[in-house]
């Protein structure tokens, strides 16, 4: 009989070794630049490409696609990567790749501007719009279609503000302040208050599962590892859901005259078909599979707060305003983007900014308690154990990386007053208090509450149109302040992005060295690339289906926003109902102290806000994941051991995925380069 060692799902719990172990290390290293660059060069062009061709997003596929490359380059070449090195290269990847898929980096702004400056639908403003924006028409720069020329770096009225500088300083200054604030926000929120942050295992242990995919036994045999069979067994279930939600739409539609799907995408809607019995309700059905582990993932209490207020807002609550004759554009046979949108107008746009206000209230309170009376007994968390020889837990080292607070500081104010010098000197008329306003209270105030319910129920909360508003009613009429690089940041989720370094392991001075190679990556590549896409042809143009249908569009709602300042009649204005924006906020107030006083959870406060108004898909599946893990996995697993499953499983299934999307992309990629060939 052989003494084979027990398999991870039989051993108990407690023998799993942490998440948070081992001492701090660098994560930065030679296959950071490579692998930067590999993202950069391979997945940026097809990512710009595929945008404008059939407006598809890589998504989180790239990150992933990138670093199990470099995990089986590794495995196979019998070397070992370690979790720091792996988390800092799906930094680095994922930064690149959001560049990519935000439409191509920061020069893609500028093909947006140039079409915005030629665009029917904005040619009255065209005239008006400055040349520190786009140069002028008959520029050669506009003519010849060349990022390359010299009015584009150089402007004739504002010099050194030109449109690429302008961008050039834009993406460094934010990248200061997200870094600098985002570092006092996380000491804040997780060192001090303890917060959890649930979506932060995610991409810990995803990190960790793949780095000790490439450990190897003395014997050279790839090491049993608990993690990497989690994280297997959820990639499988994410290809295989992935192929039947997304490769098989994209390919048959790439032959056929007609995408065969399988389940519907993004949603069924069958809001007009109940609207007899719920009006104006938002019902629909959504079998994106990721919603239910997202439901397992974040804390039972919220997801059930976001169940309940979807039920009272959407199937009672919408209904009522129709009845009620609230809802005055509600049409029958709408479907559910057209009532959402009417709904909104109506109502929920003044809703959601009282409910916002609402949060800022509770979290200022909750800060200044925080502050001066210590941890909030709501968010106060136990403290972990120790491990022997560990740095400290969630407090400030400098084994884990951490730098003075006063340099943090010093970063932030940096972010937000250049901004604040740059408009006063390209908008003089528009009164400068309001954009320091902007840069050193509201950025402030909304970044801390986005980092807390970030680390309370892994997602933010804004104030919509708060901008928007703020330039209509200052009485400033000319189109430049649309442009203005306007400090209105939100770097809450910077804060989670330090907890998963502190989870991994890695010292927060990685994030310094893959910023700074970040910078010359995504400005180099960007520009090269859309350089080259414009200059070969007029984007948009016939030959891209995708902004050729959407852009004309989206010019045209930009022009509406453009001119709602102008004096003339102003929708956005009509949408704000201060009387709503009142009452929402002081419902959302006497909510919270309802909840507090009958011993209701912060957490479902939270999770009752954000669920308020949502369609029913979301929520739904949240929910039922929800239920499956606490009461299914949590019995058949232990609820310890299921609570160290799931991230895992939702990392790989992340993963998985996001290899079936990266398929489609470049099967897509393919398809649409060889179709217009005679051959």
């Amino acid at each position: 009989m052989t003494n084979n060692p027990p398999k991870p799902a039989d051993k108990p719990a407690s023998e799993f070794e942490p998440l948070e172990h081992g001492s701090f290390a660098d994560g930065f290293s030679s296959r950071t630049v490579v692998g930067a660059l590999f993202v950069a060069i391979v997945m940026m062009p097809g990512a710009i490409y595929i945008g404008l061709v059939a407006g598809q997003s890589l998504g989180g596929a790239a990150e992933w696609v990138t670093i199990i490359l470099f995990a089986e380059l590794a495995r196979r070449s019998f070397t070992q990567l370690r979790r720091q090195e792996i988390y800092i290269l799906f930094y680095v990847a994922s930064g690149v790749a959001a560049a990519a898929a935000g439409a191509g980096g920061p020069f893609a702004t500028l093909i947006w501007d140039q079409y915005l400056k030629q665009a029917p639908e904005t040619s009255t403003i065209a005239a008006n719009i400055p040349d520190w924006v786009v140069p002028s028409i008959t520029s050669p720069a506009m003519q010849n279609r060349n990022l390359a020329h010299v009015d584009w770096w150089w402007s004739h009225s504002s010099g050194i503000l030109s449109p690429v500088m302008l961008i050039f300083f834009g993406y460094v200054l934010g990248r200061l302040g997200y870094f600098g604030f985002g570092y006092l926000l996380f000491r804040l929120t997780s060192d001090r208050e303890r917060l959890p942050f649930p979506l932060a295992p995610i991409g810990a242990e995803g990190a960790t599962a793949l780095a000790e995919s490439t450990e190897r036994t003395e014997s050279g045999k790839p090491a049993d590892s608990w993690r990497r069979r989690v994280f297997s067994v959820g990639a499988a279930c994410g290809i295989v859901f992935g192929c039947v939600y997304i490769l098989v739409p994209v390919v048959t539609g790439l032959f056929l005259s007609k995408q065969v799907t399988i389940l519907p995408i993004p949603f069924a809607d069958f809001t007009s078909n109940v609207e007899n019995i719920l009006p104006g309700s938002l019902v629909t059905i959504s079998f994106e599979a990721g919603l239910l582990l997202l439901g397992m993932v974040l804390p039972f209490r919220i997801v059930v707060g976001a169940f309940v207020a979807m039920v009272l807002t959407n199937l009672i609550g919408n209904p009522l305003l129709v009845k009620c004759g609230l809802a005055k554009h509600w049409q029958p046979g709408s479907t559910m983007l057209v009532n959402q949108m009417l709904l909104g107008y109506d109502f929920w746009i003044s809703a959601g900014i009282g409910i916002a206000l609402a949060v800022f209230a509770v979290g200022a309170w909750a800060v200044a308690k925080t502050l001066f009376g210590g941890k909030p007994e709501a968010t106060a968390q136990a403290e972990p154990a120790h491990v022997p020889g560990d740095p400290p837990y969630r407090t400030a080292s400098r084994e884990r990386g951490d730098f003075p607070i006063w340099l943090a500081l010093l970063l932030f104010v940096i972010s937000a007053a250049v901004p604040c010098i740059i408009c006063a000197k390209l908008v003089p008329d528009f009164p400068v208090w309001i954009v320091a306003l902007f840069a050193f209270v509201w950025s402030p105030l909304q970044s801390y509450i986005t980092a807390r319910l970030t680390g309370l129920t892994g997602q933010g909360i804004g104030i919509p149109y708060l901008m928007q508003t703020v330039f209509i009613a200052s009485g400033y009429k000319k189109v430049d302040i649309w442009f203005a690089p306007v400090p209105f940041y939100d770097y809450g989720g910077a804060a989670q992005r330090f907890r998963e370094l502190e989870l991994t392991r890695t010292k927060f001075t990685s994030v310094i060295k893959a910023e700074v190679l970040m910078l010359p990556v995504v400005w180099i590549s960007s520009f090269v690339f859309w350089w080259f896409f414009w200059h070969i042809q007029q984007i948009p143009s016939s030959s891209l289906p995708f902004v050729a249908r959407m852009w004309p569009v989206a010019a045209r709602q930009t022009y509406i926003m453009l001119t709602a300042n102008s004096g003339h009649h102003s929708l956005l204005m009509e949408a704000l109902k201060p009387e709503i924006i009142g009452g929402a906020a002081g419902i959302g107030l006497v909510a919270y102290i309802l909840m507090a006083a009958v011993g209701l959870p912060l957490e479902f406060f939270y999770g009752f806000i954000s669920g308020m108004g949502v369609p029913s898909h979301v929520e739904i599946n949240a929910f039922i994941g929800a239920l499956l893990g606490r009461y299914y996995f949590s019995r058949k697993f232990g609820t310890e051991r299921w609570t160290r499953y799931v991230p895992v499983v939702a990392a790989g299934f992340a993963c998985g995925a996001g290899l079936s999307a990266m398929l489609g992309v470049a099967l897509s990629l393919i398809a649409n380069c060889v179709k217009e060939l005679p051959y």
